[in-house]
């Protein structure tokens, strides 16, 4: 098989997968793993794949979103284990600022405690939350229309004007390097302050968004607490978390 061949080949296969490992680039292509690797580096400097620990990952355009009805249908198991396992950590009375996204719905779906006082940042969690009892505050602010999440200069100063013991927060994407990034400067923002004024920050991540990176930046990583995901660290995200200071939950 050519090079020119060969490379065509590593791309069509990340078409219907994200991800894709050197091994099973060796055993579909038929080549060493020093000349997969060779075509990584190629393909990651022109642009089209990006390079990961033992493998390579689709390169997603950075500015663009995905629906919302789109998104609830991927990886739905992880992200049910992932907000039960966020639900788990609030303590009761505890003043809570709860994102807009997919994984923080399923988070509201599991509060049921009338001592909380929770902040939703969209609509659907709000609606889940007051039929379950569970005293809410709601920003101002425009309202995006499939989202159904508070935006824009009045729901970022709503957020200055309070104080909570946890934010939990979804992300676009998030690396040990580029820290927690968004779609967009506007939901950026409004994730930014509900770090900022929180005592707790507890990051939802799924494996499809860790090692990411999107349009909008949010926060460092060492403005974490606690990150919970499906994601299995490498030895080098291990030793990278544990400088940070950084609990990572794997569900």
């Amino acid at each position: 098989m050519g090079t020119l061949e060969r490379r065509e080949g590593i791309l069509r296969l990340l078409e219907t997968a994200e991800n894709v490992s050197v091994a099973e680039l060796v055993d579909r292509l038929g080549a060493s793993e020093a000349t997969v690797r060779r075509d990584l580096v190629q393909l990651d400097k022109e642009g089209v794949l990006r390079r990961t620990h033992g493998g390579a990952r689709r390169l997603s355009l950075r500015g663009v979103t995905t629906p919302f009805a789109a998104r609830t249908s991927v990886n739905p198991e992880a992200k049910r284990r992932i907000a039960a396992a966020a639900a788990a950590m609030l303590a009761p009375s505890e003043s809570v600022v709860l994102d807009g996204g997919t994984t923080c719905l399923e988070v509201a779906r599991h509060l049921q405690d009338p001592s909380l006082r929770v902040v939703p940042l969209s609509l659907r969690a709000a609606t889940v939350l007051g039929d379950a009892g569970v005293p809410i505050t709601v920003c101002g602010g425009d309202i995006r229309p499939d989202e159904l999440s508070a935006t824009g200069a009045q729901a970022l100063n709503s957020i200055t004007t309070m104080r909570f013991d946890t934010a939990v927060i979804s992300c676009c994407g998030f690396s040990f390097p580029e820290g927690v990034t968004s779609y967009d400067a506007e939901d950026a923002a409004i994730k930014t302050a509900a770090i900022r004024y929180s005592g707790r920050v507890v990051l939802l991540c799924d494996e499809t968004k860790w090692g990411r990176t999107t349009f909008g930046w949010v926060a460092d990583a060492d403005a974490l607490t606690t990150v919970i995901t499906d994601h299995v660290l490498s030895p080098d995200e291990q030793v990278r978390a544990a400088e940070l200071g950084l609990e990572v939950i794997t569900v």
